[in-house]
């Protein structure tokens, strides 16, 4: 019996140890490395949710097909109600959300410290986030929160703003299989005198080698039938 309780105590032990913490500097080495190497899938198909409250209510669910700049933007359901047929959209745009180019660089940004946040077995880093002289505008981020494991950043907080809204929000990243995506953004802002929020989650990821070319092409229409002369 006393064994077994002085086993049990030694697992919890264990469980309870504090986790390795690195020199902050170190942190943020790694964390220029790691966003240097990144690499972008070739084509991925995903879905997402979107919910707006306050000038505009919208609900709504997608899947969005992307090959480069190339997208096909499925809208599946509005309001929870199934669309038959979907609605189907073709553009060409850059991902506004890949962590590439959403993430702090330390070129652009002072990144300073804050603390350690514990994350399961591991910790993550906290860094206050302040842009370099002439930066700033429009899309600022303010907090940065670095993966104690990729040592990319699991958690961006920002502020947008322009001369008819500002807001605060959130952007959450999580691996998906070899690839570090989007997982949650929320944003709470002021447009005029009236409150607005929104949030979209994205899941489902998949990565093909390649899409092929029709995805992106839209379907002819068909020709108008014409009465014949009477």
């Amino acid at each position: 019996m006393k064994r077994t309780l002085a086993a049990l105590a030694a697992a919890f032990t264990l469980l309870g140890a504090a986790p390795e913490r690195l020199d902050s500097q170190l942190v943020l080495k790694r964390y220029s490395l790691e966003l240097g190497d990144l690499v972008a899938p070739k084509a991925m198909i995903f879905g997402y949710s979107v919910s707006q409250l306050g000038v505009t209510d919208i609900e709504q669910r997608h899947v969005i097909y992307r090959s480069g700049l190339d997208v096909r933007d499925e809208t599946l359901t509005i309001d929870g109600i199934p669309l038959k047929p979907k609605i189907v959209t073709f553009s060409k745009r850059a991902d506004r959300y890949a962590i590439d180019r959403v993430a702090p660089k330390p070129s652009a940004y002072e990144l300073l410290f804050l603390k350690t946040i514990r994350d399961g077995s591991h910790v993550d880093y906290a860094y206050d986030a302040t842009p370099a002289p002439g930066g700033g505008a429009g899309f600022t981020v303010t907090r940065v929160v670095i993966d104690g494991l990729t040592f990319l950043p699991r958690e961006i907080d920002f502020t947008t703003g322009s001369a008819a809204a500002r807001g605060i929000g959130k952007l959450i990243y999580g691996k998906a299989d070899k690839y570090w995506m989007p997982m949650l953004a929320t944003v709470d802002a002021r447009v005029g005198a009236r409150a607005a929020r929104e949030r979209i989650v994205w899941g489902d990821y998949r990565f093909p080698p390649a899409l092929p070319p029709s995805t992106f092409v839209p379907p002819r229409p068909l020709p108008h039938a014409t009465l014949p002369p009477i």
